[in-house]
């Protein structure tokens, strides 16, 4: 039996890099899992790529109702998850001279709203035991 048979899971930012392997990983060991990015064509190209035990939904993170949708769509889809992997994250190094209020404002966007609504919207779907 793999270790992961009969598991659900959402990956935030699984299109690309850690992401996209942690995804190729968990279906390998018998997970569902769902994946999401910002861009509809890229999400779409990974969940085919991943197969039939994935889907692509289009969420960013730093979006309270793109996230209430993602729960919403994840709950219809699985009803309940075993793991949520809160992945998505961005870094734009810039000088210090260069960083202004719009890229502050990006950067704790998705690196922190993101993880917080993910957990924050995903947390009625975890079954007891479930992991974050």
């Amino acid at each position: 039996m793999q270790r992961l048979e009969g598991k659900t899971a959402l990956i935030t930012g699984g299109t690309t890099g850690i992401g996209r392997a942690t995804a190729e990983l968990f279906i390998q060991h018998g997970a569902r899992v769902a994946i999401t990015g910002q861009d509809d064509k890229r999400v779409a190209e990974a969940a085919a790529a991943l197969g039939p035990n994935a889907i692509g939904i289009r969420a960013d993170v730093s979006v309270a109702t793109d996230m209430d949708e993602l729960a919403r769509r994840l709950k219809a889809h699985f009803g309940q998850l075993d793991i949520v992997f809160a992945n998505a994250g961005i870094a734009k190094p810039r000088a210090l001279a260069e960083i202004d209020a719009a890229h502050i404002d990006e950067q704790l966007g998705v690196n922190v709203k993101g993880v917080l609504y993910t957990v924050q919207k995903t947390l009625p779907l975890l079954r007891k035991g479930a992991s974050v």
